[in-house]
């Protein structure tokens, strides 16, 4: 395609998705798509156009089985690592480079979006996270609020900032959060949990706070993700981690109005790949709340869902993580498998989940080798 032609489309796209500046962050810079984003790999698959092979990323690429990861780990506390642009940014960049994968994703996490909304977090070794301070009462719910104003997560948006200027101009960099419920789960619970009893309570025995819980965090995250847009994100992926825990008919009443609400509000802002772990049967539900691509996990057949949503959408995934520790001949041929199901409309290759420590590096580079040696999927 021709420069003049291609300025032309990117500016159509530019126009698309408008970058609003949030009102608190008056210095957020216009971060227009640039051509070389625009007709990246990975952005082209995004918007199921042609792609001379199919892009791959992989969740959690940067992790605990990078040496590299853990060199910089040694030093810090998790949260550290999270607070420092500087480590974020390096450690982001190294999994891209050393990996040789389509997409950058932010490294951050979750949950420091609930220290601004009112809750106590911490890290603990072994532990994950811990609420100190989990909303265990009904009554208590004005003691979450919405974020009061993104600057108190401005670390994350001076790494956007610094990871962007030195990726490579053809490498889209992916922001994230987690979705309502998900967060909402982590806010109840207090950490980790088998059965979500006390957000499950909560959702059916006080609707109306369950709704303005839902709501603050629907409003804290269309901000926080839309000044991730702002600092230089090309697309952003919202993670429904516990959801699973739900039936489809808890999903459409309690879930899915918000997941929408969050996702219909940051779409004009940058594409949106939606992510949903753990139920195959919100898998509907799931394509309804919206997102120009739909994450699916190693639970659900990759072909059955490209005949569900047709060319309207792309797919993202879905090998499953434990596979890289099979032999090599499996490897192949269930990447094979998932490379053909992508067909029919674009297709991001990944894991079904995020990649998992114990993780062969070697593996993971040979799987992302692999997936570019394959060549075009259409």
């Amino acid at each position: 395609m021709g420069g003049r032609q291609d300025a032309v489309r990117v500016s159509a796209y530019n126009k698309r998705f408008v970058l609003t500046t949030s009102s608190d962050r008056s210095d957020a810079p216009d971060m227009a798509m640039t051509p070389e984003l625009f007709q990246s790999r990975f952005m082209r698959a995004v918007r199921g156009e042609p792609v001379d092979t199919t892009p791959v990323w992989i969740m959690r690429q940067a992790g605990r089985y990078m040496p590299e990861y853990m060199a910089v780990r040694s030093k810090v506390t998790f949260m550290d690592l999270c607070k420092r642009p500087e480590l974020a940014a390096e450690v982001t960049l190294t999994a891209q480079s050393v990996l040789g994968v389509d997409a950058a994703i932010l490294f951050a996490d979750l949950l420091p979006i609930l220290e601004p909304m009112g809750l106590d977090l911490e890290y603990q070794q072994g532990e994950g996270p811990v609420i100190h301070n989990p909303l265990r009462d009904a009554r208590e719910i004005d003691r979450i609020q919405a974020v009061p104003s993104v600057n108190d997560l401005g670390y994350v948006f001076e790494a956007v900032k610094l990871i962007r200027a030195q990726l490579p101009k053809d490498i889209p960099l992916l922001g994230f959060g987690g979705c309502p419920f998900t967060l909402a789960s982590y806010a109840i619970e207090g950490g980790g949990s088998k059965n979500y009893t006390h957000t499950k309570r909560m959702m059916y025995s006080h609707p109306t706070e369950w709704k303005l819980l839902m709501e603050r965090l629907v409003d804290s995250l269309v901000r926080y993700l839309i000044a991730q847009i702002e600092a230089g994100v090309q697309a952003v992926q919202v993670f429904d981690s516990w959801v699973g825990c739900l039936c489809p008919e808890d999903y459409r009443q309690y879930v899915l109005p918000y997941t929408k609400s969050l996702i219909s509000q940051v779409e004009p802002h940058a594409p949106v790949i939606s992510f949903l772990t753990g139920n195959p049967a919100l898998l509907k539900d799931q394509i309804t709340a919206g997102g120009q691509v739909i994450g699916v996990d190693w639970r659900s057949d990759l072909a059955e869902v490209r005949q569900l949503v047709g060319a309207s959408k792309a797919l993202q995934g879905n090998l499953d993580p434990v596979t890289l520790f099979g032999d090599w001949s499996l490897v192949e041929q269930r990447t094979r498998q998932i490379l053909k199901a992508g067909r029919g409309g674009g297709h991001i290759f990944n894991l079904g989940h995020g990649v998992l420590p114990e993780t062969s590096v070697d593996m993971v580079k040979q799987l992302v080798k692999l997936v570019h040696d394959c060549g075009p999927q259409h």
